[in-house]
């Protein structure tokens, strides 16, 4: 949707709306596990800096997403390098 197209809330249909919410949701659960999974996890299972993949998670679903599939090592093996 380009930005000339963009419609206020109240001009969205209800499915529209739902998808918004739906959405929004989706990304603030990705976001919230993340983040407790970042603050819970020890640093040696962690790949990388803990504060940078916190920033990451902030980015969209991109963040969270990548942080589950590149930054956590699995459990009980630790960082190889």
């Amino acid at each position: 949707m380009a930005i000339g197209n963009a419609r206020s809330w109240s001009e969205l249909p209800p499915a529209g709306r739902a998808g918004v919410v739906v959405g929004a949701t989706v990304q603030v659960g990705l976001l919230v596990a993340a983040l407790a999974d970042l603050r819970r996890r020890p640093a040696a299972q962690v790949n990388g800096p803990r504060w940078a993949w916190a920033l990451a998670s902030f980015v969209n679903f991109v963040g969270p997403l990548a942080y589950f599939a590149f930054g956590r090592c699995e459990l009980g093996r630790g960082r190889t390098s």
